[in-house]
């Protein structure tokens, strides 16, 4: 009975997840901030890295915008984020992605995004996004970015950044790599027909790593995930496939969950989940995970016990296949 149940949930699962993305009105947004570039050569990277997400973004029929890139005008980047922010409902199933491409400084104290006109700071940032109880998404692509994490770390938060250092401040390749990445087939890792943010994170991070590799250099940046919300990080090279086999000190819940279920261009069928279903269901997977991560806490009969249940919940929530 237990094999039947978890195989029909995993079919079921699977054919739901295929497909390319219909245009969607979930409430799910995508803010891109192209800071400022310093160099002409930074500058059509960074642009070309926007493009990228903006080209995701479109796919899936996410509300799109891009500050930073339009000559700048009267009210600065600054303002412009913070009113954007302002404007965006704070609870709510839409999921908020939040993408920072350019440069990045740390004092010793204050992490900041470089903007054209004043920049904006971590403690910021964290003021800003403070009244937000809706699933969001910060990745800071930029070099000094690791203090972001901790300021912004929080339940139903993912965040990335491009450092595990305030320190590492050189130019930071990683957000090239993984705004290539989001929008890859390749970088489907669980072969579901669908990106999530965690395997771009783990894609680029690859390449990445076999960037400095090939190119013979000494790594200056490590990027790091956060997605439950203790504030300290996971490095990509403590996944296997799409989940932690590490734990830091003190036994925090592994990170990547919660990343596998930010998709910026999901399937037809998926859409197709009316939204209080959709968000049973990610409930239900993130039960799954921490079942699994407390599965040598248990009994055997009991661990499996409680995984049918929550499998059969799961299957309960799809329409049965049509005839």
């Amino acid at each position: 009975m237990r094999t039947w149940c978890i195989a029909v949930f995993l079919v079921l699962a699977a054919g739901l997840r295929i497909g390319a993305a219909p245009a969607r009105s979930d409430g799910t947004t995508l803010i891109i901030v192209v800071g400022a570039a310093g160099e002409e050569a930074y500058g059509a990277t960074f642009a070309d890295e926007a493009a990228r997400w903006e080209k995701a973004g479109v796919l899936g029929g996410a509300k799109c915008l891009v500050i930073g890139r339009d000559p700048a005008g009267p009210v600065t980047d600054h303002d412009r984020l913070q009113q954007a922010l302002q404007a965006e409902p704070t609870d709510g199933p839409g999921k908020l992605w939040l993408v920072l491409i350019g440069h990045g400084s740390f004092d010793g104290e204050e992490a900041k995004f470089n903007l054209r006109g004043p920049d904006f700071s971590a403690t910021e940032l964290a003021l800003w996004l403070k009244p937000f109880h809706r699933p969001l998404a910060v990745i800071d692509t930029s070099s000094s970015s690791a203090p972001f994490l901790k300021k912004l770390s929080g339940p139903n938060r993912v965040i990335i950044t491009a450092t595990r250092s305030g320190e590492e401040h050189n130019y930071a390749r990683f957000g090239q790599y993984l705004a290539e990445a989001i929008g890859d087939p390749q970088s489907d890792l669980d072969r579901d027909g669908e990106v999530s943010l965690l395997e771009a994170f783990l894609a680029g991070s690859a390449r990445l790593a076999e960037f400095y590799q090939t190119d013979g250099r000494l790594a200056t940046e490590h990027p790091l995930l956060d997605d439950n919300g203790d504030g300290l990080g996971t490095p990509p090279d403590w996944f296997q496939g799409i989940r932690a086999v590490k734990k830091a000190q003190g036994g925090a819940s592994p990170d990547g969950p919660l990343a596998q279920q930010f998709v910026l261009v999901p399937g037809p069928a998926e859409q197709a989940l009316p939204p209080e279903v959709r968000a049973r269901r990610d409930q239900l997977e993130l039960a799954v995970a921490r079942l699994r991560d407390n599965k040598a806490k248990l009994g055997e009969d009991d661990y499996y016990a409680q995984l049918e249940g929550l499998l059969l919940q799961l299957a309960r929530l799809y329409p049965p296949p049509a005839k």
